[in-house]
């Protein structure tokens, strides 16, 4: 029987182990748990929007849902990928690497908020952990402020 080459990470990989690439390959950029929690508690309140898509066009980042008709972006950042100050706790296992991906992601967040605000936008970033239906009453809120309507059945 013979036995499998020990496991090489491809050229500029990341990944410390077979495993552990797998484990991060899986995990979602979109569609998460909590976005589509708030994003069903929201169309609940008869609000429409975009989903993962561009507020800017020459901007190459998307917001989680977007409505553009009043220049709302909405941000449902995750603990450790956006750096958490309640939950989010360095790695263990290549942690320079990591903790500089993480550092870089806030970088980005600070940057996509600044360029939407200067356009006019106004951007709602909520945790993870928030709780969902609060996270979609301030979103309907706001939205609804914006639109001008005082109505809370309108759309």
């Amino acid at each position: 029987m013979s036995e499998d080459p020990p496991w090489e990470a491809p050229e500029g990989s990341w990944a410390s182990s077979a495993a552990r690439r797998r484990n991060m390959q899986a995990i979602r950029s979109r569609d998460t748990k909590p976005e589509w929690l708030i994003r069903r508690l929201v169309h609940a309140q008869g609000l429409r929007y975009r989903v993962a898509t561009r507020p800017l066009p020459d901007l190459r980042r998307t917001a989680d849902m977007v409505f553009r008709s009043v220049k709302v972006a909405v941000f449902i950042d995750g603990c450790y990928w956006h750096g958490c100050p309640q939950h989010y706790v360095p790695p263990k296992t290549n942690s320079g690497y990591w903790s500089e991906k993480v550092l870089g992601n806030m970088r980005r967040d600070r940057d996509t908020d600044q360029r939407l605000v200067e356009a006019g936008w106004l951007v709602l970033r909520f945790w993870e952990h928030e709780p969902s239906e609060s996270c979609a009453n301030k979103i309907a809120t706001t939205v609804r402020r914006r639109r001008g309507s005082t109505d809370t059945r309108l759309t």
